[in-house]
């Protein structure tokens, strides 16, 4: 048998854990995670490699109703991972599945042209009825090839996973060196850390209107890396959040992202925060270019 390569893309409504898999297969984190929901705004390839194959993994924002530009961009970018791709992972959680997200998901799935696989995350957690129940649901869709059920968390299922993907994919070469994990510039991934803490740290209402634009970065002299961030929210009310009682609040989130990039960079980092208002940016094609939303 010979060398196999393809790319696989990940689909579900928001934090049914497509991100936490990923993170899971990679064994590192190359996706940021949140409970809240369109924690993903990007397609998020991860690069996996064995001495036999190499598998592309797109996590695609969750699927949802756009609301502004950027919700159109995300759903935009989410169908076009699937156009092309050798194999689709549908995933649904056993603890709340089957609303009308989860069925047109999978519904759109029918003559994609590709197989087709429906993952059942949260295994661990979930009420085993309830499991049981999500597995016969699932019956009404033929044409999904397998029913996977998985802890994305402690990464029970995944490895059955990884073998039914790999012998489904074609022979060929690799798309990618193998040390790549992925292929996103550091400017990309220090733009998501520092979005990351602020999906951690700021209440329910700030998130969704909080862009990240990464204005600098360079390595100085001392070996250090400098980064310069501005970020966009779109109230004067969010702004005062996110800054703090006397700045508290921004720098908590400045220390918490600079002490994960410094482990994601293997450097030292200086990193400075601004905080705009800019109303409405999810709405501004200007605004979505640069913080890397590019084919607005």
């Amino acid at each position: 048998m010979g060398f196999r390569s393809g790319f696989i893309t990940i689909v579900g409504r928001p934090n049914v854990g497509k991100s936490t898999l990923l993170n899971r297969i990679m064994g590192q984190k190359i996706a940021i995670v949140s409970a809240k929901s369109q924690t993903t705004r990007n397609c998020i390839r991860g690069i996996y490699n064995t001495d036999n194959c190499q598998m592309v993994f797109l996590d695609t924002p969750g699927i949802h109703k756009p609301q502004n530009k950027l919700g159109e961009y995300m759903m935009r970018t989410q169908r076009e991972a699937q156009e092309g791709c050798d194999a689709i992972v549908a995933m649904i959680t056993a603890d709340d599945f089957f609303g009308p997200t989860d069925t047109s998901m999978l519904e759109n799935l029918k003559g994609v042209g590709c197989p087709c696989y429906a993952v059942i995350n949260k295994m661990d957690v979930a009420d085993p009825v309830l499991l049981v129940q999500a597995k016969e649901r699932l019956k009404e869709y033929p044409y999904l090839k397998r029913v996977f059920s998985i802890s994305a968390a402690s990464g029970e299922g995944v490895d059955e996973l990884l073998k039914e993907l790999e012998s489904i994919l074609p022979e060929g070469p690799a798309f990618f060196p193998e040390d790549m994990v992925c292929d996103f510039p550091e400017r990309f991934l220090a733009q998501e850390v520092i979005r990351e803490k602020m999906l951690e740290l700021l209440k329910d209402e700030v998130p969704h209107g909080v862009g990240v634009q990464i204005v600098k970065m360079q390595e100085r002299a001392n070996g250090k890396i400098y980064i310069l961030a501005d970020i966009f929210c779109e109230r004067k009310s969010h702004k005062g959040i996110i800054i703090g009682k006397n700045g508290a609040m921004l720098r908590t989130i400045g220390t918490n992202a600079r002490k994960e990039l410094e482990e994601l960079l293997e450097a030292g980092v200086f990193l400075e925060l601004f905080v705009k208002i800019q109303e409405d940016w999810r709405n501004v094609e200007r605004n979505l270019k640069q913080m890397g939303y590019t084919d607005m």
